[in-house]
């Protein structure tokens, strides 16, 4: 026990990473039921999902979970504000090898986040953890009068001390390495890619909350070398987006499981914004053309992917994954959850 799992009501310090449109309610429940924190990401879910969402984690877990939202960083673009057309012409070979059509622009990209903070709170999860941002006072103090602990997420020193002086009660450091979406806020992603092992003890010695460390931890020793770092918790993603629990397609798993240390990169080209995964045809035809602002990207290319993936088809998605993917060789959660444990300190 720490000051982390006190503060979150569980057996174990590892939190699943919230992975968006690859969570699935079985291995949120898996982590959570494990003794560990399970996390669902709520990108894009309108409030009504969002209310599905976790009485559905409620219902297949009594353990505490945690749902993940998207703070708004200032530079989205709304229809409104651009014409999708040449966008949707580079991507148009991507569409007809999906079999799925060019859609009409929408009336909005993403549901407006304060409806879905609204529909968190009403849902009240245990824990809310944000990327691409602070919460504010109000949020926080909303969050406490209901019992929902709030993490904030940081990739720099700065932007922990700032989420540290809003007084979220936890800080994920997340480093370089890690797979997804680089989540800076105070700096340009391609200007805070500072790696784990740097990361991690420079924000414990600037910040007075817990810190979880993320990014490159996929086996006990990660988490052993997290925990000798300072950190009081570890966040991993890839290791877990590999098991039959996620929502991964049988081709990103694939792929996940084949990958050496060098095969992921970051791009924009999947949603618009900054993330590191695995190259495939989509990530390499989408570089060579036009890429949307986020959010109209990630919305475009979002058309071809569902269709990509109902087909199984892997060369077609987002293959996001961390510098770690070598070394995730499980394919059950639970079997995952109990390598890790060991690298927890005695």
């Amino acid at each position: 026990m720490n000051r982390l799992t006190h503060l979150l009501g569980i057996e174990l310090p590892i939190v699943l990473g919230p992975f968006g449109g690859l969570s699935s309610i079985a291995l949120t429940a898996a982590v959570s039921d494990g003794g560990g924190l399970g996390s669902f990401g709520l990108y894009g879910y309108a409030p009504a999902r969002i209310a599905e969402t976790v009485a559905a984690l409620r219902a297949a877990t009594p353990r505490p979970v945690a749902v993940n939202l998207w703070m708004p960083r200032g530079d989205e673009i709304t229809p409104h504000d651009i014409d999708l057309e040449p966008y949707a012409d580079a991507a148009r070979s991507l569409f007809e090898a999906a079999g799925a059509s060019v859609p009409a622009a929408p009336e909005s990209f993403v549901p407006p986040v304060d409806a879905q903070i609204d529909a968190v709170l009403e849902a009240r999860p245990d824990v809310l953890s944000v990327v691409f941002g602070v919460p504010d006072a109000a949020l926080l103090s909303r969050a406490r009068e209901r019992g929902i602990a709030v993490i904030g997420t940081a990739t720099s020193v700065a932007e922990a001390r700032a989420l540290d002086e809003a007084g979220v009660d936890a800080i994920v450091a997340t480093g370089s390495e890690a797979g997804g979406h680089r989540v800076s806020f105070l700096c340009e992603p391609s200007d805070s890619l500072v790696g784990t092992f740097a990361l991690v003890p420079q924000v414990v010695d600037a910040v007075s909350a817990p810190v979880i460390a993320a990014g490159g931890i996929a086996d006990r020793r990660g988490v052993a070398a997290a925990f000798a770092l300072g950190a009081e918790g570890v966040q991993v993603g890839t290791a877990f987006l590999r098991t039959r629990q996620s929502a991964a397609t049988p081709g990103h798993r694939a792929a996940i499981a084949g990958a050496a240390d060098t095969d992921t990169r970051l791009t924009r080209a999947m949603s618009g914004r900054l993330a590191r995964g695995i190259p495939n045809r989509a990530m390499r035809e989408l570089e060579a053309g036009r890429i949307a602002p986020f959010p109209a990207q990630n919305w475009l290319t979002g058309v071809f992917r569902a269709a990509a993936t109902a087909a199984g088809d892997a060369d077609l998605v987002s293959l996001w994954a961390g510098q770690s993917a070598g070394l995730s060789r499980l394919d059950d959660a639970r079997e995952v959850l109990d390598e890790l444990r060991a690298g927890l300190p005695v």
